[in-house]
């Protein structure tokens, strides 16, 4: 087992001129909305409130840069898909995240969170599209695995990967039965180069 990451918040974003620095490494986390991004990157760091958890949908409005070394950071970018956000905060968030994806050298992974009782949508697609434009390797984390039996995971697994696009790893994850994790963070770390 590898040992817990201790990252500190570093700045919040609203536009690409407030991205910190692009030398060294980033991970980035995305998700649609209430899909349980926060609760993957707190488990994943072993951090109970490194990123903010919340039962309100779009918590998130602006891209959290966290330094975990020196020159390697995680990234939490605003969740995507929540109805009630106002369009113009919507279109917002797009570009910001169309910003950071076309300009950031830096980043070397991206975890996308996938509700596994929801599948892979449009806006997951989109996000693993990006990734693969810019060269990124990326993983999705089939989040909420506990809300399944053992066996419906793993169907819901295979399920999933049949309309997935191609390259992208699935890795069923439960932030609460820590399901997951460990792989996850190995990921993390190959990523940022930790030994």
């Amino acid at each position: 087992m590898t040992t817990a990451l201790d990252p500190s918040f570093l700045t919040g974003a609203r536009s690409a001129k407030q991205f910190p620095a692009d030398s060294g490494l980033e991970v980035a986390f995305a998700g649609r909305s209430n899909s349980g991004k926060s609760s993957a990157i707190n488990a994943i760091t072993g951090r109970k409130s490194l990123a903010r958890t919340s039962k309100t949908p779009g918590r998130t409005r602006e891209i959290n840069f966290f330094a975990v070394a020196e020159d390697r950071r995680l990234v939490d970018l605003p969740g995507y898909g929540y109805a009630k956000v106002s369009t113009a905060i919507r279109d917002e968030w797009r570009e910001l995240l169309e910003q950071y994806f076309r300009r950031r050298r830096s980043l070397r992974g991206l975890f996308v969170t996938v509700d596994i009782r929801r599948g892979i949508g449009d806006l997951d697609r989109v996000m693993l599209s990006w990734a693969a434009d810019a060269g990124v390797p990326a993983a999705a984390l089939l989040t909420k695995a506990d809300k399944l039996s053992r066996s419906a995971g793993f169907r819901r697994r295979d399920e999933i990967a049949a309309t997935a696009p191609e390259g992208a790893p699935l890795l069923l994850f439960s932030a609460p039965r820590r399901l997951g994790v460990d792989e996850a963070r190995t990921q993390l770390r190959a990523w940022l180069e930790l030994a």
